[in-house]
């Protein structure tokens, strides 16, 4: 099983999800987990429109991490449609036990990613580098020890 991730890029600020669980706050990509018969591209649009509300088109592959055997793809994507923060996924509407914390959609200052707690750090890192010298043409690939 995979995860895909959709990196959304507008007016020098990222699409992210913030995250408010056990009495953290951090950031995540949005994305998620396949469904049947999915490609990690179509799971990075399907994931985008429930988390952000947005339509996406996907551009190209930046990275791909291997992690616990399990491979997470990061996608760079442009909205072409929908409206930011009305995505009807259960974890944005508050469907899920109040113990998997808030979910909500947000647009960051690339300048400030170094600053707030982004998960994974190594795709921290890799946003907050490429957003100050540029974006890797070739995909990155990445290997996490546990």
């Amino acid at each position: 099983m995979y995860r895909a991730r959709a990196i959304i890029i507008r007016n020098r600020h990222i699409a992210l999800i913030k995250r408010q669980r056990d009495g953290r706050t951090y950031y995540v990509i949005p994305g998620g987990g396949m469904e049947a018969g999915e490609t990690p591209e179509q799971t990075a649009i399907r994931e985008s429109h429930e988390e952000l509300g947005l339509n996406i088109a996907i551009d190209r592959l930046l990275a791909k991490v291997i992690f616990r055997g399990r491979e997470q793809y990061y996608f760079f994507a442009r909205a072409t449609g929908g409206h930011f923060g009305t995505g009807k996924g259960p974890e944005m509407t508050g469907k899920y036990p109040p113990e998997r914390g808030t979910y909500t959609a947000v647009w960051v200052p690339l300048k400030s990613v170094a600053n707030i707690d982004l998960f994974p750090p190594t795709i921290a890192e890799l946003v907050t580098n490429s957003a100050r010298n540029g974006w890797p043409t070739d995909v990155v690939e990445i290997l996490l020890d546990d």
